[in-house]
């Protein structure tokens, strides 16, 4: 089998977010750019598979200009075999999916995040589906193949639900398809220079939604120290101002 996993090149979770041009364009003057986390424990989770026999082979493709191959050269480090970038800028869930759809078409297995953790969408593995026609499973928590059938795992409200799947399949992956993600290792990083980095043209689409500009969430407000015998005071301001009791 051969496994698609879609990698979003997103800002380091500890970045400072910060716009330009009067709140319109996001500023990534000095940010760390780094895999989406859920795309990177679906990629531990292809790996995996991988090393027991299951899948043959690994991609990991995403649209983005070329600032985001050194994203992908870390996926190929950490175990993909090759990567695909489609060379445009991804403008919303839709376009990013059209353009994956291309590239999508003969795989057994595609492996999507449930979401980036810049925009949190939720929306292009579920397109991408639709687009291939393929079969899709989303909340999956847990992937096996066994004697060519694919068994997914996924959280339900109250409980769990296990599936048995026929490929082609775009799996929406969620926190559990592993249980953390591989880091690369001095060997992997080294053979990464080597593995193919496809770089393909964009199909004509067109972005269906425009940002027009961003807002920050307000500051915090400023912590309140309560003294430990003054238990009437603390719940007051549990009650009256935080409203939590």
């Amino acid at each position: 089998m051969k496994i698609l996993v879609l990698i979003s090149n997103v800002p380091d979770t500890t970045t400072k977010i910060r716009f330009t041009g009067d709140n319109t364009a996001f500023d990534s003057t000095g940010v760390q750019w780094i895999i989406n986390p859920w795309d990177e424990l679906a990629l531990t989770r292809a790996v995996e598979l991988k090393e027991a026999g299951a899948v043959e082979k690994i991609t990991v493709g995403n649209v983005g200009r070329q600032t985001t191959e050194p994203t992908l050269r870390k996926a190929l480090a950490i175990g993909a075999d090759e990567a695909i970038r489609v060379d445009a800028e991804p403008e919303d869930a839709f376009f990013v999916a059209i353009q994956l759809a291309e590239v999508g078409k003969d795989f057994d297995i595609i492996m999507a995040g449930i979401e980036a953790s810049d925009y949190n969408g939720s929306a292009v593995g579920g397109m991408l589906a639709e687009l291939l026609g393929f079969n899709s499973v989303s909340a999956v928590s847990g992937l096996n193949i066994e004697n060519g059938e694919l068994i997914i795992n996924r959280e339900i409200d109250g409980g769990s639900q296990v599936l048995t799947i026929a490929s082609p399949v775009v799996t929406i992956v969620q926190k559990g398809i592993a249980k953390e993600p591989r880091i690369p290792a001095m060997r992997g990083i080294m053979m990464a220079r080597k593995k193919p980095m496809n770089v393909v043209s964009p199909v004509e689409a067109k972005a269906k939604t425009e940002m027009i500009n961003f807002e920050l969430p307000p500051p915090k407000a400023a912590c309140k120290l309560v003294d430990e015998e003054n238990a009437k005071e603390l719940i007051r301001l549990l009650h009256e101002e935080a409203k939590v009791l």
